[in-house]
């Protein structure tokens, strides 16, 4: 058998896949090409589990259960990984406290090799803290038992994005993702935006933190309309802007000893604040490290979005959220986006507005604007149109490869999205990652997607090295590459790769090969 050239790799990238042997026999009645396309894009990835599960439920019934999103659940192995993590198990207003105090004895060691030391080891600390918080989002995203519960974590942390190299971010983002993002991922839109809005990570990232009646910070005021909910042609000005952050005055984030004493419900049923003799201080609201301290803020009255807003503390904000989330803009916002990421680049405007009518219809219940989404007929009618984005990619690949083993780590996969230029909270504008095909498909990406598939396909990567250091081999010793080609491929890719596809992979010399250019074909990075 002739060598495969290194797939005159980045015209004809991404155009390999086919068989150095028969592929396994599917054990069970084939599904079709149209049941394959559906899953493609309402999980994160095709694995056993999730064939085994459709086929039991049927799609309608499939779709009942990942939209009531009753199972979260994660393999044991997985589960106890994470738990691991002190990013994790540590409450985020007790890691901001030790960093901070770290950095204080740091301030005052006298200067010399010991100080710059132990500096070095106060960033590193925090570093792992962020890498923590990225590993643990993939491996939930990998082993999840709703994929499309965690292809939603996955879009609202890109939408709701933050910097994790910023200040304090690196500390808070995984309590960002756990506790803000992923228990409002199905949920109402307004629920959703009013937990970022209180998330420390938003308004550190954002500078809502610094937003006072006296120093007026309009950077999340502008984000929070223009990316989070409304879309920049909506109609607003810049009036509402200022007004808005007007109202967002006060809100913000309090020290962390503060927030580690625990909040108290205040008679008015929220979690209030106390003054030094134990009384209510009135107007204060606290949860975790969110405060509201109406000292800082601007309680005259607003005209907001046409709307006139009376000065009347946190009540304020919950009242501009509520108008901002029930503007018919908001609703075709949420609704394209959405399209944008499950079906086209350009969706078909008959979609989003289907779409959009039920976002409305449902005061924005996000699993039920989903129900439109995916019994319409332009979810498979468009099948292929979309190009995966890195995450997609890895999540996708490592869902294939893996088909549910455990792995103890996760750090290949973080350096995988750094390579392929996604790095998780590693976007510094607060835009997100693009959606759009253009932007992952060009030649550079691609030679890169192609390293990361032969990493996969070979075996090679430390995933499964606690330590994360490569295994001891006796020399000449290689790793042993996935099996790819068994009866998951047969069910879900074989019989209906493209000619192409099956053509350049048929040339493959050996099983790493076969994976590589299955994993680097078009068939797997389409959906």
């Amino acid at each position: 058998m002739r060598r495969c050239p290194r797939l005159a790799p980045l015209g004809l990238l991404l155009a390999l896949a086919g068989a150095t042997c028969a592929p396994a026999r599917a054990d069970s009645v084939p599904l079709t090409r149209d049941d394959i396309a559906w899953l493609r894009r309402a999980s994160f990835g095709i694995d056993s589990a999730t064939l085994q599960r459709y086929r039991e439920l049927g799609r309608e019934r499939w779709l009942d259960e990942a939209l009531a999103d009753r199972d979260d659940r994660l393999p044991p192995a997985i589960r106890q990984e994470i738990d691991s993590y002190e990013a994790i198990a540590t409450p985020p207003a007790e890691l901001v406290r030790a960093y901070r105090e770290s950095l204080r004895q740091v301030k005052a060691m006298p200067d010399g090799d010991a100080k710059v030391a132990a500096k070095k080891a106060a960033q590193v600390h925090g570093r792992e803290l962020l890498r923590q918080a990225q590993q643990a989002e993939l491996l939930h995203a990998t082993y999840g038992s709703n994929p499309l519960k965690e292809q939603m974590v996955w879009f609202w942390l890109n939408h709701f994005s933050v910097y994790g190299h910023k200040g304090p971010v690196r500390l808070l983002a995984a309590d960002y993702e756990e506790h803000v993002i992923r228990p409002h991922a199905l949920g109402k839109f307004r629920d959703l935006v009013m937990a970022t809005l209180k998330s420390p990570a938003m308004l550190v990232y954002l500078d809502n933190a610094q937003n006072a009646k006296d120093k007026i910070n309009e950077n999340y005021a502008r984000e929070l309309m223009e990316l989070h909910t409304l879309g920049v042609h909506a109609g607003y000005t810049q009036q509402d802007v200022q007004q808005l952050a007007a109202i967002l005055t006060g809100v913000g984030v309090i020290r962390p000893r503060e927030a580690m004493r625990g909040p108290r419900m205040n008679r008015h049923g929220r979690f209030g604040g106390f003054d030094r003799f134990g009384g209510e201080r009135p107007g204060v609201v606290r949860q975790g490290m969110f405060e509201f301290n109406p000292a800082r803020h601007d309680d005259g009255d607003k005209v907001f979005l046409g709307q006139r807003i009376e000065g009347g503390g946190f009540g304020e904000v919950e009242r501009a959220v509520d108008l901002i989330v029930k503007q018919p803009a908001c609703a075709q916002f949420v609704s394209r986006q959405l399209a944008k990421y499950f079906v086209a680049d350009q969706p078909p405007q008959a979609l989003v507005d289907a779409m959009a009518r039920t976002f409305q219809r449902t005061d924005g219940d996000i699993a039920a604007v989903l129900r439109t989404l995916f019994t319409s007929k332009d979810i498979t009618a468009t099948a292929g149109a979309k190009f995966k984005d890195p995450m997609q990619f890895v999540v996708s690949a490592m869902r294939f490869s893996l088909d549910g083993r455990p792995i103890t780590n996760a750090q290949p996969l973080v350096a995988a999205l750094n390579q392929m230029g996604e790095p998780l909270y590693g976007r510094i504008t607060p835009d997100g990652w693009p959606l759009d095909n253009a932007s992952w498909s060009g030649s550079g990406q691609m030679a890169k997607r192609f390293d990361i598939a032969g990493m996969i396909g070979s075996g090679r990567a430390p995933l499964f090295a606690p330590d994360g250091t490569p295994p001891r081999r006796q020399p000449g010793e290689r790793p042993t590459p996935p099996a790819l080609n068994g009866p998951l491929f047969a069910q879900a890719m074989a019989p209906w790769l493209s000619p192409r596809t099956k053509d350049a992979l048929a040339q493959a010399k050996s099983p790493v090969e076969w994976n590589t250019f299955l994993l680097s074909s078009p068939d797997f990075n389409t959906r």
